[in-house]
């Protein structure tokens, strides 16, 4: 892991003064069923959109906090990255989806019996936000209810 002084000043500056989110309770709960019996749903920050999807923007100084609803259903190929942060390598996903978005193993999952379903949608956000709020108080909420909604009961996040 680089040391702060070796990172730009931009890089060091923005890590320096990110907000770190405190919870007052933890948010993770045990199913209540085995996972081969369970339905399971894909929420990633990868900035992963359907190639004929809006891709994500720059507008927001903040950053966009808006979300793409991607079927579990989709042809990977047709699953695109418009994340455009500097902060890491796009390689590993361009050459493997699943190294972020990990769809292809969730569907062997399911075919093995391991796991129970897939939700009918997964959700993508936006990551690298510089402030967090617009998930927090808005889409956040919104993606857990549509979660809840499905009857979701596991939810794997992967980051970017």
């Amino acid at each position: 892991m680089p040391r702060l002084e070796t990172l730009s000043e931009v890089q060091r500056r923005t890590l320096e003064f990110f907000p770190c989110q405190e919870h007052e309770s933890t948010p993770w709960v045990r199913p209540g069923k085995p996972l081969s019996q369970c339905k399971v749903a894909l929420v990633t920050s990868a900035g992963l959109h359907l190639r004929n999807d809006q891709p994500f923007t720059r507008d927001d100084p903040g950053g966009e906090y808006s979300y793409r609803v991607i079927p579990s259903d989709c042809d990977p190929a047709d699953v695109v990255q418009s994340h455009f942060s500097i902060g890491f390598d796009h390689t590993g996903i361009y050459r493997d989806l699943n190294v972020t978005f990990p769809v292809d193993r969730l569907r062997e999952l399911v075919s093995s019996g391991e796991v129970g379903a897939l939700s009918t949608s997964f959700y993508s956000f936006m990551g690298a936000l510089r402030d967090a709020s617009g998930v927090i108080e808005e889409t956040g909420p919104e993606v857990a209810a549509r979660l809840k909604d499905e009857g979701v009961d596991v939810v794997l996040l992967t980051p970017t």
